[in-house]
């Protein structure tokens, strides 16, 4: 009888990008540090780079984020 019980790599219905295998996985197959998700449908998931890409410009061009006249990263 084994002591531990080997846990499901994730739940039907989620999705997950992994970046390391530029894939789309229902349930996370790889870990977190990896992916990106969950995600309500398989396309959502299909498109987390597309996604990524358009928050982070939405960030850069946030002038609240800009507030100080300084670059993202340069906390002087």
């Amino acid at each position: 009888m084994a002591l531990f019980k080997k846990r499901t790599a994730g739940k039907p219905g989620e999705w997950y990008y992994c970046l390391q295998h530029k894939k789309v996985e229902e349930g996370p197959e790889c870990p977190a540090k990896d992916r990106f998700g969950p995600y309500a449908t398989r396309e959502e998931a299909n498109h987390a780079m597309e996604t990524a890409q358009e928050r982070n410009l939405e960030w850069e061009t946030d002038p609240k984020w800009h507030d100080k006249g300084t670059p993202p990263g340069n906390d002087s």
